[in-house]
């Protein structure tokens, strides 16, 4: 007597190279492969940005070539603070700094012989192995920092001030904290 339910058995048997690509249920792979995908560029767009320091401004901190990530989730949750080492956007996205910050919004700031003053307070900066006797302003009267700004500078200070890029980060340029 014949059954009328199919057996099991009579499947077509699936070759290891089709389970390997694509599993046993195609529509599945497929889901899962976009969730996948979902989630990596999710990822990347709103929590963290992988870069590559180029150049030595942030020695000894981070070094040239080294690869780190910046964690945009981090800026979202939390506001910046002195110490904080930010990637800040100069002309386009692909372009940034990674630069430390010094002074916050509000503040009076000055920098006399390689010495930083906050509100004419000197600041203990204990990540610099050398400082250069640099002067900021020039004219040696406080900068105020405006609100939404930030001073910000390399953590290499034994490099020459005319090969330093620094100086007044708006907020909005600033991407997120680099991860150490």
């Amino acid at each position: 007597m014949a059954s009328d339910s199919p057996n099991p058995n009579d499947r077509p048997k699936a070759s290891w190279l089709q389970i390997f690509l694509i599993g046993r249920n195609p529509k599945v792979t497929a889901i899962r492969l976009l969730v996948t995908a979902g989630l990596v560029v999710g990822y990347f767009r709103w929590m963290a940005l992988p870069i590559q320091v180029t150049g030595i401004s942030m020695e000894p901190t981070y070094h040239d070539g080294q690869r780190t990530s910046v964690s945009r989730l981090s800026l979202r949750l939390h506001p910046p603070v002195r110490g904080d080492v930010m990637a800040i956007r100069t002309t386009g996205f692909h372009n940034l700094l990674l630069k430390r910050i010094i002074a916050l919004p509000g503040e009076r700031v000055h920098i006399r012989r390689g010495q930083v003053f906050i509100n004419g307070e000197p600041l203990d900066e204990p990540y610099l192995i050398k400082k250069a006797p640099w002067n900021w302003p020039r004219d040696l009267e406080d900068e105020l920092i405006g609100p939404d700004e930030f001073l910000v500078i390399g953590d290499n200070r034994g490099m020459p001030q005319d090969r330093h890029e620094f100086g007044i980060a708006k907020r909005e340029r600033l991407v997120g904290r680099a991860n150490r």
